[in-house]
């Protein structure tokens, strides 16, 4: 195999171009087989193979600097940079990450697991190169998706303004993790279908210059006409008023043109886009026929496609009440920055088209539209990962909770994520959102508490509220028939106790109850309390652990800075409490990297057998009946 040769950039120069097809059947082939045994992000990869050859092939990476938006299509990248060999530890915990990682390779220049920074981090480079009076090219590769992001359209404006020597290679799939939606969208499909403007122009120059004797000038005057011309054939020419050289669009799979696409851009001055179309999962007919479901993929059988059943998730109960709870309110709509089907809401959509919007890549505006929906009188819930949710926080402040308007904030993947790691663990959305006037924050024990606790979302009509689930299956308990609102500050007493409470805050109830039962089996009764509120707190219960000398350990599956457990801590020295012994469990103070849900709770002690051995070390003296 071809492949087995690459083990640097250097290796992919040596190569002809029909070596370079072989090599992307390979690369294809090698990601198939291994994705099915690791999973990943197998359709954006396979869509980016010959793209990412002829980067390598024309620039000089890490010299030139190829910068990788989002960053999961950067398996290919990984793969001729050394690292193919690491590939079956992919997304694995200690093992191959599946987003670019300084740490792994002078090849991955910048880290992203979000979109639309990529042009950003390019500018900034390209500026620190100038100011160095370095030579070298700065590529980003942003996918036409991202591109719809606030951020990637500041990025373009100051690029085209400074006219730094950057180049923008736009990966456009129609896609991002779900089908891309809005104007900058329609307008990239216009450009796509654009063949006369493209033939007009380069027919016009090359008609011209064959004139003899007067070509040349003839052509150099043809330059104002055929800028209008693209005016009347092509609408809005949007990148080249940004300031770029606009080469496009071209075939991304085809290895000849890139190349040579490349090579003009190198020459040119000042920034260019290179608009490719790919195929997002092309080579694997099932990724082609559902991009979709086989943007991030787990375990399947390469034959037929076909994947583990999966459990029922924590997303699929929200999706489910979503159903019910507009059945019953009209008022109800839905928000989601370009995430339907990884929110669930794919069947509220088909069910109720006019009432699910789909913002595309835009979490800012997502926040202050559903802020927007709220002053008119309806009741909008904001479907957001955790982590996309920090992106919105300025909005979250002036434009929802400062107006204290009633959004409903649902925070999926909430807590730790496993294979994704470090870029998408949502364990900050406590401790930015409890900082809030007027938010309310919600967790669930299990999924019947969170149906319940949607009910109370719809139901709140005194601002914004927040509910957070993890990305996991549900626990299986049985739920109820009916929804019931819960009274809003109010936690419940799971099992009274003595001595010592385990006050747990979301869906690590469970990890709380077998730590209980573990120190209940060696002789000491402590009480186990589900929380469900972070903020308010239950003030008359916590009061109650004071005055009758209860030791507190908080569980959250949160940052421990400013997170549940430091809000016990403050209403306790708030309220002149000195003496109240509190101890949280959550996240430390560093970012958690990818690995199993299970592997990464072992790393940071957040077990039954961790917070069991804790409270014996809290507990002199009960020490003898516990070693009895």
């Amino acid at each position: 195999m071809l492949l087995t040769t690459i083990n640097d950039p250097q290796d992919v120069k040596k190569c002809s171009i029909p070596q370079l097809y072989t090599l992307a059947g390979e690369i294809r082939q090698f990601l198939v087989e291994t994705l099915s045994k690791t999973g990943g992000h197998l359709a954006p990869n396979l869509g980016v193979v010959e793209l990412t050859l002829a980067l390598h092939y024309m620039f000089d990476s890490p010299k030139d600097k190829l910068i990788w938006d989002v960053g999961h299509q950067a398996y290919v990248h990984k793969m001729l940079t050394g690292r193919r060999e690491m590939f079956p530890t992919l997304r694995q915990y200690k093992g191959l990450c599946g987003f670019p990682k300084m740490a792994e390779s002078p090849h991955d220049v910048w880290e992203t697991g979000h979109s639309s920074t990529s042009l950003s981090a390019a500018m900034g480079m390209a500026t620190a190169r100038d100011l160095k009076k370095e030579k070298n090219h700065v590529v980003a590769v942003i996918g036409d998706g991202a591109l719809t992001g606030g951020m990637a359209l500041e990025a373009l404006n100051h690029i085209g303004h400074e006219q730094k020597n950057v180049i923008v290679v736009l990966n456009d799939n129609e896609m991002s993790i779900a089908p891309n939606v809005g104007a900058l969208h329609n307008y990239l499909g216009k450009l796509r279908s654009a063949d006369n403007y493209k033939w007009a122009k380069g027919e016009l120059g090359h008609l011209l210059k064959s004139v003899p004797g007067v070509g040349e000038k003839l052509a150099h005057l043809a330059e104002r006409f055929k800028d209008s011309m693209k005016y009347l054939l092509v609408s809005g020419v949007l990148f080249e008023e940004f300031g770029f050289t606009y080469i496009g669009p071209i075939d991304g799979h085809n290895m000849e043109l890139l190349v040579e696409t490349m090579k003009i851009a190198k020459q040119a001055k000042g920034p260019v886009l290179i608009h490719a179309i790919t195929q997002k999962g092309r080579g694997y007919a099932p990724a082609e026929a559902d991009s979709v479901k086989w943007h991030g993929i787990g375990t399947y059988k390469i034959e037929s496609g076909d994947t583990p059943k999966s459990a029922p998730t924590y997303t699929s109960v929200f999706a489910d009440t979503m159903i019910q709870l507009a059945e019953e309110d009209s008022r109800l709509v839905a928000v989601t920055p370009a995430m339907p089907a990884g929110s669930g809401l794919i069947p509220f959509g088909k069910k109720y088209p006019e009432r699910l919007f789909d913002v595309g890549i835009a979490e800012q505006h997502a926040c202050t539209f559903a802020a927007a929906l709220a002053t008119q009188g309806l009741k909008p819930v904001l479907a957001i990962y955790s982590t996309f949710l920090q992106r919105a926080y300025d909005q979250l402040i002036h434009d929802v909770a400062r107006q204290k308007l009633n959004v409903v904030f649902a925070v999926d993947r909430a807590g730790l994520v496993g294979a994704d790691g470090e870029t998408h663990q949502g364990v900050y959305d406590i401790a930015f959102m409890r900082t809030v006037p007027n938010m309310v924050i919600m967790a669930p024990k299990d999924e019947n508490e969170l149906r319940h606790m949607m009910k109370t979302a719809m139901l709140y009509e005194d601002g914004p509220i927040s509910y957070r689930y993890p990305r996991l299956p549900v626990k299986g308990v049985e739920m109820d028939a009916e929804l019931r609102p819960l009274p809003i500050g109010k936690a419940e007493v799971v099992r009274e106790g003595e001595s010592v409470a385990i006050v747990s805050f979301g869906h690590v109830f469970e990890i709380a109850e077998q730590a209980a039962n573990i120190l209940e089996a060696e002789g000491l009764r402590p009480m186990l309390v589900n929380a469900r509120f972070c903020k308010p707190l239950d003030e008359e219960l916590l009061l109650r652990l004071a005055k009758e000398g209860y030791k507190i350990v908080t569980i959250e599956e949160g940052a421990e800075m400013g997170g549940f457990g430091s809000a016990v801590m403050e209403f306790y020295a708030k309220e002149g409490f000195h003496d109240v012994y509190v101890q949280s469990v959550g996240i430390p103070d560093y970012f958690v990297e990818h690995g199993s849900v299970k592997e990464q709770r072992q790393e940071i002690g957040l077990t039954a057998d961790s917070i069991a051995s804790r409270v014996r070390a809290w507990m002199p003296e009960k020490k003898g009946v516990l070693e009895a």
